[in-house]
């Protein structure tokens, strides 16, 4: 880990700012990447391309006019070493545009308010339950949500679904406490006034590291 960090610092990411994103997902669409590993890279897309539009719409640049950049950690567990699939996102706190001379300036964006930070997480909801829904992978109708079950048959899926699950709602699969809650020293307590695919989505975080951190 510390020569990936070294890498990045010194051979990819540039001597500008950057700040660390991180989403983490509803239990329902964590089952469903870790079942369908395909759709990380869509959902990454979406996450990206809501981040662009924001530092771009900050910098008053079209989407022809500025670049950004980023590297992405896909973590697939957190410390009790359950399934929970989020992404670390390391975003350019800004973007790139062609100067007067030619050649690249970076333009630095402002630190995002609260209130963008909630549009922000709201624009990647809709677009994230959007690109879902057209790949057939979530189900609207008659007023009700719910995750299409997968086509995929066999004893592989039938074994491995169960065990995805109980992984990522912290319950134990086998012997005789199977389905119980395994002992954390988390708050049990759970947002009840979102919908269910929603609720559990974090909001995303502000941390920020100056040009030239480390080096």
């Amino acid at each position: 880990m510390s020569q990936t960090a070294a890498h990045l610092m010194v051979h990819v990411i540039p001597h500008v700012p950057v700040r660390q994103w991180v989403l983490s997902l509803p239990v329902p669409l964590r089952v469903l990447l870790a079942s369908q590993p395909e759709l990380v890279t869509p959902v990454l897309q979406v996450v990206q391309r809501v981040l662009t539009r924001h530092l771009l719409d900050g910098a008053q640049l079209e989407a022809d006019e500025g670049h950004g950049g980023a590297v992405t950690q896909i973590q697939r567990l957190v410390s009790a070493a359950n399934l929970n699939l989020h992404l670390q996102c390391l975003v350019l706190d800004g973007v790139f545009r062609c100067g007067a001379d030619g050649a690249p300036a970076f333009v630095e964006a402002s630190a995002p308010t609260d209130d963008e930070l909630h549009a922000l997480m709201q624009a990647v909801i809709a677009r994230l339950m959007k690109m879902i829904t057209r790949r057939g992978v979530l189900i609207e109708e008659m007023g009700q949500t719910y995750l299409a079950e997968p086509d995929a048959d066999g004893d592989e899926v039938s074994t491995m679904r169960p065990l995805q699950a109980a992984a990522v709602t912290y319950c134990i699969v086998f012997g005789p406490r199977a389905g119980q809650k395994l002992l954390t020293g988390r708050d049990a307590a759970r947002e009840r006034s979102a919908p269910a695919l929603v609720r559990r989505y974090r909001r995303l975080q502000r941390a920020r590291c100056g040009a030239g951190l480390g080096k």
